[in-house]
């Protein structure tokens, strides 16, 4: 309850303040405080506002000025007869003039002040208030000293051509000194301008601190721009690890500041001299291998030595670098660092690759004991590094040279390979035995190791080209892989391959069937071994053939295909038979089938690939293959020997040659069905002509038919439309029936 009548009884006084100070409220006209110090000659700007006034928002105002106690008008806002007579020539030619910077705001501006401006300066504002209130002017003290700030470039000099190289080092000097009777700070800033406008690289403040400019923050952090002073108020720029973008026109910027009676610097005036002008050359470097392309034999050694040629002069030091890559497009990142040497000689460890400086401007590269995976593209990379002010090293310039091309030839062992049969069939089911020697051997290092291929070729009656069949792969180290059609009968040991020596391979059949008749050869290939300890191929040597044959009684078939109308025309029904012959041993129609395919290839000429029609198996199944047309076709067996395909409705795209394909199966004694080779027919051709008769008859007979019937109905209507449509009925005149009257009566 007491704090409650505290506050109850503080109420009165606070609405007794609000009540003065509402009453207390009123204009208010400020100007800065004094004194305003300013150097002769320069220009002065003396700010004044108003505030808390009624009436228009744009106000007007006036300045007044005073050496002693009376005041001289100087200019008004409003009032063009405001200014007194000893200042009307400095007011009409813009020395002393306002400047408005808002509705209740302007700025009096002298220029080259001058001892006789010091005193005071009073602003005033008329008023539009309703009442009185508050003050309506204000006066500041402006006090003008002498000019004591001096700046100049080294030695007097006001600006020097200065010409560099990319990486060197610079400093630039200048010295400002005042003799200012008030206690002023110098703010002194470095300047460069590259363009058409200056920017600011370092400055030392008034209130000594240090300060980079834009861009230069990361380069002041490193230490590569300094800015120092030194004896006889001298400032100097350091420069380190000069680059392109530091060339351009330099200028010291210095400006005198003073501590106004607010407290806050005010800067009172600013000079300026250009101290040089820089250049800044880039490095020259080329970089060169003295060879283009190379060849060098495995085992042999690679020799490449990399020039390197530069402009520059004084002290710096060169790093190579040799890289390797298998494509002459790969980048140095894609692309193997074989050796490097850097700017101080140190090159960097390897067995078999050594980097040598010949000389200042020469490195040499070797490879001893080349191999085959050294071919590829080698090229090599050199930098220039200058040293610096504080003892380090900076890279001024880098430089890849064009690759060059290296062929290692690899050392192709000699040697022959011999393939004989010690054991041959005389019949079906006889062993069958082959050895594959390898002979005359030049180079039998440890290096070197050798494994075999079989090969089995089947041959035809016919000119066909058959295909090799692999029957089975062995590694030096003894490791077997079979091929497709040979697996089964190797796992079930019916084919065996062994190494009988190292130089030795054999193969045997241990039952040998007629369809193992053919030629064999073996492919004997040459591995050696690289640096690595990695085996790769170098050589391949196969054999002559040996062929593994029996004399039997089959039969030997051969086949025909026979048309008695090989042009026909669309629409009608063409037949061709495939006709199959036996020479030899005679055999019955049960212990004999056959596989019959016929092919079509669409042309003129056998150069397209031939389309399957159809299809026969020695069961008596039919395949058909797709067809787009309206023909169809039929495959049947007439006889034992002869098979007859029949096109139907016959278009013109069932042109072409045609000719069937048999596969023979024959059962021997045993009851065992063998396979034939196959045997292909040579090709007939197939024309199919447009009957134009049998073409044109129906639209003829139609025609006529219409154009008869169309004649007939026209007739037809006009007898009708003559008969009664077009009838007029005539009146014929009535005749009087007089007799002839005698003469005697007339």
């Amino acid at each position: 309850m007491g704090h409650r009548g505290d506050t109850a009884s503080c109420l009165p006084l606070l609405l007794l303040v609000l009540l003065l100070l509402a009453f207390c409220r009123g204009r208010v006209v400020r100007v800065p405080k004094g004194p305003l110090i300013r150097v002769v000659g320069t220009e002065v700007v003396i700010p004044c506002s108003v505030s808390d006034y009624d009436g228009p928002s744009e106000q007007n105002f006036d300045w007044e000025f005073s050496r002693d106690t009376d005041f001289v008008r100087i200019v008004s806002t409003w009032d063009s007869t405001f200014t007194s007579e000893e200042y009307q020539k400095r007011v009409g030619r813009g020395d002393i003039k306002l400047r408005r910077s808002s509705n209740d705001a302007v700025e009096l501006v002298i220029r080259n002040i001058q001892p006789a401006d010091q005193g005071r300066y009073k602003c005033s504002t008329p008023s539009t208030d309703a009442t009185v209130q508050g003050n309506y002017d204000a006066e500041v003290q402006v006090k003008v000293i002498s000019d004591g700030l001096s700046v100049s470039g080294s030695k007097g000099r006001s600006s020097m051509p200065l010409r560099l190289s990319e990486g060197d080092s610079f400093r630039l000097r200048c010295s400002a000194v005042t003799t200012s009777p008030e206690h002023t700070h110098l703010h002194v800033t470095w300047q460069i301008k590259s363009g058409s406008a200056w920017r600011d690289i370092l400055s030392l403040t008034h209130e000594g601190k240090f300060q980079p400019g834009p861009g230069y923050e990361e380069r002041y952090r490193n230490g590569d721009i300094r800015l120092d002073t030194g004896a006889n108020d001298t400032y100097r720029l350091s420069v380190s690890q000069a680059s392109s973008a530091d060339g351009g026109a330099y200028r010291c910027l210095v400006s005198e500041w003073v501590r106004g009676a607010d407290g806050s610097w005010q800067r009172i005036q600013e000079k300026n001299v250009e101290i040089a002008s820089v250049s800044i050359q880039r490095t020259a470097l080329d970089v060169v291998i003295s060879t283009s392309n190379v060849s060098v034999t495995e085992r042999d050694s690679l020799d490449l030595t990399c020039n390197i040629t530069t402009d520059r002069s004084g002290i710096f030091q060169a790093e190579v670098m040799w890289y390797f890559s298998a494509s002459p497009d790969d980048t140095l990142a894609d692309a193997q660092l074989l050796l490097s040497m850097d700017r101080d000689s140190v090159v960097s460890d390897s067995t078999l690759i050594s980097l040598s400086h010949v000389d200042r401007n020469s490195y040499r590269l070797l490879v001893r004991d080349v191999d085959v995976e050294d071919s590829g593209y080698y090229f090599c990379e050199a930098a220039i590094w200058v040293p610096l002010h504080n003892g380090s090293w900076h890279k001024v310039v880098e430089r890849t040279s064009a690759p060059v091309s290296v062929v290692v030839t690899a050392l192709e062992p000699d040697y022959d390979v011999f393939l004989n049969a010690s054991k041959t069939p005389k019949f079906s089911d006889d062993p069958t035995e082959l050895h594959c020697r390898i002979t005359n051997v030049q180079d039998t290092e440890a290096n070197l190791r050798f494994a075999v291929s079989w090969y089995y070729r089947q041959r035809l009656r016919s000119d066909d080209v058959v295909a090799d069949e692999l029957l089975a792969t062995m590694d030096a180290d003894w490791t077997l892989l079979p091929g497709g059609r040979s697996r089964e009968r190797i796992q079930n040991g019916e084919i065996i391959f062994s190494k009988k020596s190292a130089d030795t391979f054999s193969l045997r059949i241990q039952w040998t069937s007629e369809s193992d008749r053919g030629d064999y050869f073996c492919v004997v290939s040459a591995w050696s071994r690289h640096r690595n300890n990695s085996w790769v191929k170098s050589k391949d040597v196969t054999s002559a053939p040996v062929n593994i044959f029996w004399a039997t009684q089959g039969p030997v078939f051969n086949v025909s295909v026979h048309s008695d109308s090989p042009t026909i025309y669309q629409g009608e029904v063409a037949d061709l038979l495939c006709i199959v012959t036996m020479e030899g041993m005679a055999l019955e129609p049960d212990d004999m089938s056959f596989d019959v395919s016929w092919f079509a290839v669409r042309s003129f000429t056998l150069d397209r690939e031939p389309i399957l029609l159809a299809s026969l198996d020695r069961r008596g199944i039919v395949t058909q293959s797709r067809r787009n047309g309206s023909s169809d076709i039929s495959l049947e067996r007439i006889s034992p020997l002869e098979f007859r395909l029949r096109v139907h409705g016959c278009e013109d795209h069932d042109f072409g040659n045609h000719y069937c394909v048999v596969t023979p199966w024959v059962r021997s004694a045993t009851g065992v069905w063998q396979r034939e080779p196959d045997i292909r027919a040579k090709p007939i051709f197939l024309s199919v002509k447009m009957d134009v008769l049998n073409a044109f008859k129906y639209p003829l007979l139609i025609g006529i038919g219409l154009a008869t019937v169309i004649g007939l109905l026209s007739c037809l209507i006009g007898y009708c439309s003559s008969r009664w449509c077009c009838k007029k009925e005539v009146q014929e005149t009535r005749r009087e029936r007089r007799r002839l009257m005698s003469m005697e009566m007339d």
